[in-house]
C-alpha cells in the first residue's frame, strides 16, 4: 500500500521510501482500515519570537505584537517562566475558534492530544508492542507506527526492549480520515545530538577524559560516541596488551572510558582520536624496577613471526626471542623450537625504556651447547658432575671428564 505522497512533498525521498518498506511488512488492518484519501500536508513549522504576558494554570499566554497572540503548554517549560521574558516558539497551527495561535517549543514534550496534533510536532507516545515493520505506538487513545529505521540512530536489533515505555517522538505523517499517524524517534536523536555536538566541539581538548559508549567495531579500532560526536580508538590504543583484533575485546554498546588524544578540525566532520589504555597504568613502567637485563624469567608464548617469537613475562609486558637466540643450531621456523601458548624459561638480553622493547633469549637459558639444538629445554647437569666442578671448577676436569 503506497503512503501518502504527492509531489512536492517535504520529506526526504529516502525516508518515504523507508516509511512505504516498513508499512508493507505490517498487517495494515492492525493500524488503519481505508486506503489514503488526502495527501499529507507536512512543512517545516515556523518558529516566532514572543514575550510571556501571563500564566493561567497549565497554560502561558504570548504576546507576539499588538494583534497577535498564542497559547503554549506550560509542561513546555523546565519551570514557569517570568513575566516579560522572551522565548522562541513553534506555531502548530491556528485555533480558528479563538483566533490564537497554537504554540510549542523546540525540544519540548507535549502530551497529545488527538485534535491538536500536527505533523512536526515532538509529542510522547507509548509503545504498545512490536511487529516485523518497527514498533506500534498509541497516541491519545489512537494507534500510531514507527519504522524500525526511524526508531534510534543506529540498528537495533530487539525492538521488544521498548515495549512498555513512553518515548518522545516527532508527528512524521498524520491522517485523520485513516486515523493513521506514522512516528520518528530518529528526528529527534539527530536534533539532540546535534545539540550535543556542537557544545562539546567548543570546549573540546586534548587529555580530557570521557565516558562514551562504542558504537561500531572495526579490525582497526573501535568508534565511541563522546556525547554527540564519534572518535576513533586505534587498536594499538586500546589495551597495554597486543591485540588480535579489536572484536576480541569490545563489542557496540560497550560502556568505556576514553581520552582525548588528537582532534583534527580540517577535516569535515572533525576526526577525533581516542585512547583507553592512557587511563590505565603502563605495566612497562610499573614493573621495570622487577626486570632485570640477565635475569631469566618464565614467560608465555603470544605469537609467532618469521623472525621469532613474542613472549609475554609480566601482565601487559612482553618480549621478543630472535630466531638466532631460539637454539644453539640454525634454524628456519620459530615453531621448529616453541609454539604459541607454551609456557618457557627467558633469559632477559635488553630493557630499551624509551622504545619498550625487551629482547629475549632462549639458548642462553641453556648451557653452551644446550641439547644439541633439538630443542630449548637443556638436558639437567648430572649431580655427580656439578660436585666435581663445585671442587675442581669451571675448567677441563681431569681424566677426561667435562
Amino acid at each position: 500500500m503506497p503512503l501518502a505522497n504527492p509531489n512536492g512533498s517535504p520529506l526526504d525521498p529516502a525516508l518515504e521510501a523507508e516509511i512505504e518498506a516498513a508499512l508493507q511488512n505490517v498487517s495494515m488492518t492492525e493500524i488503519d482500515a481505508t486506503e489514503p484519501t488526502t495527501p499529507s500536508t507536512r512543512g517545516a513549522r515556523p518558529e516566532r519570537q514572543g514575550t510571556v504576558v501571563q500564566i493561567r494554570g497549565e497554560e502561558v499566554l504570548v504576546e507576539f505584537g499588538p494583534r497577535t497572540s498564542g497559547v503554549c503548554p506550560l509542561s513546555a517549560f523546565e519551570s514557569p517562566p517570568p513575566l516579560g521574558s522572551k522565548h522562541s516558539f513553534t506555531i502548530d497551527r491556528r485555533d480558528t475558534d479563538d483566533d490564537m495561535l497554537i504554540l510549542s517549543r523546540r525540544g519540548s514534550i507535549s502530551k497529545a492530544k488527538w485534535t491538536d496534533i500536527g505533523e512536526g510536532q515532538v509529542i510522547e507516545a507509548m509503545c504498545t508492542g512490536t511487529n516485523k515493520g518497527g514498533l506500534e505506538m498509541e497516541v491519545a487513545g489512537h494507534k500510531a507506527f514507527m519504522p524500525a529505521g526511524q526508531v534510534d540512530l543506529r540498528h537495533i536489533p530487539d525492538l521488544s526492549e521498548y515495549v512498555g515505555k513512553k518515548l518522545p517522538c516527532e508527528v512524521m505523517e498524520l491522517d485523520r480520515q485513516r486515523d493513521r499517524m506514522v512516528l520518528s524517534r530518529k528526528s529527534i536523536m539527530h536534533a539532540e545530538r546535534k545539540e550535543q555536538r556542537d557544545t562539546l566541539m567548543a570546549t573540546l581538548q586534548t587529555g580530557q577524559s570521557f565516558d562514551g559508549v562504542i558504537t561500531s567495531v572495526q579490525q582497526y579500532g573501535v568508534f565511541v560516541d563522546i556525547g554527540g560526536v564519534d572518535g576513533l580508538v586505534h587498536v594499538s590504543d586500546m589495551s597495554w596488551d597486543r591485540i588480535k583484533s579489536p572484536s576480541d575485546v569490545a563489542k557496540e554498546g560497550q560502556a568505556v572510558r576514553v581520552q582525548v588524544l588528537k582532534i583534527d578540525l580540517d577535516k569535515d566532520p572533525p576526526r577525533i582520536g581516542l585512547g583507553m589504555k592512557q587511563l590505565v597504568s603502563d605495566p612497562f613502567t610499573a614493573a621495570a624496577g622487577d626486570l632485570k637485563e640477565g635475569a631469566i624469567v618464565s614467560g608465555t608464548v603470544t605469537r609467532l613471526a618469521e623472525f621469532g617469537a613474542f613472549v609475554k613475562i609480566a601482565e601487559g609486558i612482553e618480549g621478543l626471542v630472535h630466531i638466532s637466540e631460539m637454539a644453539h643450531k640454525r634454524i628456519s621456523r620459530p615453531n621448529q623450537v616453541v609454539r604459541e601458548g607454551e609456557v618457557i624459561d627467558v633469559k632477559i638480553l635488553k630493557i630499551d625504556p624509551d622504545t619498550k622493547r625487551i629482547g629475549l633469549s632462549i639458548k642462553q637459558t641453556t648451557g653452551e651447547s644446550g641439547d644439541g639444538g633439538e630443542g630449548h629445554n637443556a638436558r639437567a647437569e648430572d649431580p655427580a658432575l656439578r660436585k666435581l666442578r663445585a671442587k675442581f671448577g669451571n675448567g677441563p676436569l681431569k681424566g677426561g671428564i667435562g
